[in-house]
């Protein structure tokens, strides 16, 4: 499996690491050199110095042909252009963009691009700490073509209930 990554932050660089730690093949792009500290000594992976959001670096990277495109950006603008590239001109199959604005996250869901809000997930966090139910669907919010089956994510798991994943109109799987 090949990986690709936007943004080497505390989130991006543990992501790269757990996936090469799967046997992915791991591409990790920031705009900061110094963001690759993060990356432990061990890992094997591509670390580029870059602007996601630019066809000619994703290219140069060597995107093509990845099987997985995750957008940890701090900024919402930014992962979301970079996974709308990586879905529409590499045509990369699964592809999500974290998103910290909640309004913006379903938004952007209903447009076809998949989304982690990290807000409601901290709010769902706290909730289940102080013994309240979760107050949002688990996981990523999807797509509904894709969450229906008819997008771009591929493979025989399509339309299959996947645990801790919800569409943007609340319906969610069962977590396993």
């Amino acid at each position: 499996m090949k990986s690709v990554i936007v943004g080497c932050g505390r989130v991006g660089a543990t992501l790269a690491e757990a996936l090469e730690a799967l046997g992915h093949d791991v591409v990790i792009i920031d705009i900061r050199t110094s963001a690759f500290d993060r990356l432990p000594s061990t890992f094997r992976g591509s670390a580029i110095r870059g602007d996601g959001t630019d066809e000619d670096v994703l290219r140069r990277a060597g995107v093509d042909g990845a099987d997985f495109f995750i957008a940890l950006t701090e900024g919402d603008n930014r992962n979301i252009m970079a996974a709308q590239i990586a879905a529409r001109v590499f045509g990369i199959p699964r592809v999500v963009a974290k998103v910290n604005d909640p309004v913006r996250a379903d938004a952007y869901a209903t447009l076809g691009i998949a989304t982690l809000c990290r807000t409601n997930l901290m709010v769902d966090a706290i909730y289940e700490y102080l013994g309240y139910p979760r107050k949002h669907p688990p996981g990523v919010v999807r797509p509904p073509a894709v969450a229906a089956g008819a997008g771009p994510v591929g493979g025989s798991a399509v339309g299959e209930p996947v645990p801790g994943v919800a569409t943007p109109g609340g319906t969610s799987s069962q977590e396993a």
